[in-house]
């Protein structure tokens, strides 16, 4: 399908830009016009006087303090992490809270259930011998979700087709006959193809098997390292019994290699060690922090919002970026009296499907769900090779780059509201933007909730396409992490641990925090009634969201 993006035209490059990976970005010229003592001490209740105070070294502040958080709270697999379900994301949730207090804020914090999994430690998969290596993980191979160690010979099913046939044709391990004479306590090695890998494992563990390593098949296509899932011959999962590695082509082929040498040879055969741990909670805790302002029509409230969790570690950019920016909104913001309740949130759980959002939204009754007039949703806002993107219901997904989820004209009309503020906002600057559709953030839960809603995202993983170059700059590929690359980034990749404080940049995060903010100062206090009407309209005909049970907390952990 044709990609559908809505684009603005291009503007002339900035006279007085501050290069970033190739990109032309610039701090408006106001930017340290006042003190951060005078931003304190006055009500920043207008675009030019909140913008302002915007400012990069409180942001950066806060993306210090959420590392050292991540740093100080490692997970089960050992390294820092603000993961949902851990004590970074607990420590990150009371930093945020204790903040929004001491500024004058009516603080609660909401606690569902989800179900919590975490390698403990960090899985390994080594030849030992004849040649002692280490396959990398995450690129060479991915582990099963199996508790389990095992240091054997290795010893090939039946069925292995190499070379490879130009489109799939290998049966290997599909069948017990695949496993005639396998020697008890060796590891199957299994190629990918002709039936689910459960079946594979379960005729291999019947066989004796200590562990399996499954390779890919090596076709066109079918190269690279594998997510496998344990399904049987009738697509029910399993939990198998001994460990399982998932491998590219390259890493099985070669220890068949070595195998069939070994054999011709009568040396001995190569020798792996396969060590896989987890733990899961199918009922552990995670928090969502809601932040209520002084002043206001609680009747009319706009929800500011960003997700607080991470994944696969210290979850920097993704999203402590975000969380940052309506940190540091809503601290410039703690002396003005809007004419709507601001309810600035910190989400829990969007990483792992937006349950947080979905948890906070399916615990209001359709009276207080009809008191949400607006939502905005600051997900990633600093990410160095950048777009300006900007959350429309009606535009492209970001990662599908087709339009996969069409809202209503009560929907779509009233987030152009906020929407069309941050295009004005980066017009005033020169500069450029994109939109993108709130699928894949807690935007779209609201949408869904019958909320009108937009917000802001700068990008991540990859990749990056040559309008969006044109439009900003940088590079094809990438849009963090490694750049220019087309690897994926640091974010939603596993077993990389690299979205830290280097994934993020200043300047960016800077101009998006202060496009953001001019969309929430201008909610603060829009007439929002005719959009309440539209989106409690939506709500009662829209089917509820399933989401995990909700309990309030009556006070703050102790700080």
């Amino acid at each position: 399908m044709r990609h559908r993006r809505r684009l603005t035209t291009f503007l002339a490059p900035l006279a007085a830009a501050l290069v970033v990976l190739g990109s032309a970005i610039a701090l408006p010229d106001n930017a340290g016009a006042v003190t951060a003592t005078q931003c304190a001490a006055r009500p920043n209740n207008t675009a030019s006087k909140l913008l302002e105070c915007i400012r990069t070294d409180e942001l950066w502040a806060y993306m210090k303090q959420f590392q050292q958080i991540a740093d100080d709270n490692p997970g089960p697999d050992g390294h820092p992490s603000r993961n949902s379900g851990e004590p970074g994301y607990l420590a990150s949730a009371l930093y945020v809270a204790n903040l929004m207090t001491d500024w004058g804020y009516s603080v609660h914090i909401q606690t569902y259930q989800f179900p919590y999994f975490s390698w403990v430690g960090t899985p390994t998969f080594r030849e030992v011998s004849p040649t002692a290596q280490d396959y990398p993980l995450g690129t060479g191979w991915n582990p099963g979700q199996v508790n389990g160690t095992t240091t054997a010979a290795i010893q090939p099913a039946g069925g292995i087709v190499i070379p490879p046939t130009p489109t799939a044709s290998s049966t290997s391990g599909c069948t017990p006959a695949d496993f005639s004479g396998f020697v008890a306590g060796r590891v199957a090695l299994i190629q990918r193809g002709g039936c689910n890998y459960g079946v594979k494992i379960l005729n291999a563990q019947a066989a004796g098997a200590s562990g399996v390593v499954i390779f890919n098949e090596g076709n066109p296509g079918r190269t690279g390292p594998i997510n496998g899932s344990f399904l049987d011959a009738d697509n029910n999962p399993f939990d198998p019994s001994v460990p399982v590695a998932f491998s590219t082509f390259a890493i099985g082929s070669d220890l068949l290699d070595q195998y069939n040498q070994a054999v011709a040879n009568s040396t001995a055969l190569p020798v792996v060690d396969l060590d896989t741990h987890f733990t899961v909670n199918d009922n552990a805790n995670d928090y969502n922090v809601i932040a209520d302002s002084k002043y206001g029509n609680a009747n009319h409230t706009v929800v500011v919002d960003a997700h607080l969790d991470a994944i696969y570690g210290a979850g920097m950019l993704d999203n402590a970026s975000g969380s940052a920016t309506i940190l540091a909104i809503a601290h410039q913001m703690a002396r003005v009296r809007p004419a709507n309740k601001l309810r600035f949130i910190w989400f829990g759980g969007e990483e792992l499907g937006l349950l947080g959002s979905q948890a906070y939204v399916n615990s209001l009754s359709p009276t207080a769900l009809g008191k949400i007039g607006y939502d905005l949703d600051a997900d990633v806002t600093a990410t160095p090779n950048y777009d300006l993107g900007i959350l429309d219901p009606a535009a492209v997904d970001f990662f599908g780059r087709t339009v996969s989820t069409q809202f209503p004209a009560n929907i779509y009309a009233p987030s152009k509201i906020a929407r069309d503020q941050a295009v004005n906002y980066f017009d005033s600057q020169g500069m450029n933007h994109i939109f993108f559709s709130p699928v894949g953030t807690d935007a779209y839960t609201f949408n869904q909730a019958g909320i009108a809603a937009s917000g802001v995202l700068t990008g991540q993983d990859c990749c990056k396409t040559q309008d969006e170059v044109d439009l900003f700059g940088g590079y094809l590929g990438n849009y963090e992490g490694t750049v220019p690359s087309t690897d994926g980034g640091c974010v939603d990749n596993p077993f990389r641990w690299c979205d830290n404080l280097g994934n993020n940049n200043q300047i960016v995060m800077t101009v998006v925090s202060r496009a953001f903010a001019q969309m929430v100062v201008h909610m603060a206090f829009a007439n929002v009634a005719g959009i309440q009407a539209a989106a409690t309209h939506a709500a009662r005909n829209a089917p509820k969201v399933r989401a995990p049970a909700v309990r309030e907390e009556a006070q703050l952990p102790a700080r």
